[in-house]
């Protein structure tokens, strides 16, 4: 009776196996952690960018001002930030009441919030000369009583590195700016080119 062969892997196959893909991990590692910290950065770009388009939109179909502010948190301690990531699509001031379900009758007649934490917890955004930006009823940049329009935003990562634009570092910080016309851009502030659709111009 002839005796069945053993089919499999022997120790040394498999110890092979195991070396050559720490060795490839090893050398992937570094790529996938830019990577992560650069989908960070683009995650919370997206977000702001969508906050302001929503804004606009509202804006444009009620037929009245609404703000886009940046805030400190979603809880009733809120404050407008320049620093902050979650934001706040309403029509009047939240400040100390980001935690008010939406509503287009009780204050501060919040339209959406959108939390920072969500999927960019290293991401960090800053905001030039104010938190906040208001949209009138045609879709334009409006400063009622004279009040301070944010006019770009900074978007980074500084536990990945320097941005690429300031140093070389590694991180593709990304920038939105916001015309008096409304629009809202997002652009590399890396890209030279003035081919570029990617260019911040």
């Amino acid at each position: 009776m002839p005796r069945a062969t053993q089919s499999g892997l022997s120790l040394i196959e498999v110890l092979i196996g195991l070396t050559i893909m720490a060795l490839l991990m090893m050398i992937g590692l570094p790529n996938m952690a830019t990577w992560l910290n650069n989908s960070q950065i683009r995650t919370a770009g997206e977000t702001m960018l969508a906050g302001l388009t929503l804004a606009r939109v509202e804006a444009v179909r009620r037929n009245q001002v609404v703000r886009f502010q940046m805030v400190s948190d979603l809880t009733s301690g809120c404050v407008i930030s320049t620093g902050g990531k979650s934001w706040v699509v309403s029509l009047d001031d939240p400040t100390g009441a980001c935690d008010t379900a939406p509503s287009d009758t009780v204050a501060p007649r919040i339209i959406q919030v959108r939390s920072g934490s969500e999927g960019t917890p290293r991401a960090v955004v800053t905001a030039s000369t104010a938190g906040t930006v208001y949209f009138n009823g045609l879709g334009r940049v409006t400063s009622p009583g004279g009040a301070a329009n944010i006019t770009q935003l900074d978007i980074s990562n500084p536990t990945g590195g320097t941005c690429e634009y300031v140093d070389g570092g590694p991180m593709r910080c990304l920038r939105i700016k916001i015309s008096i016309g409304g629009e809202a851009k997002m652009c590399d502030p890396a890209v030279t080119d003035p081919t570029d659709p990617r260019i911040c111009s």
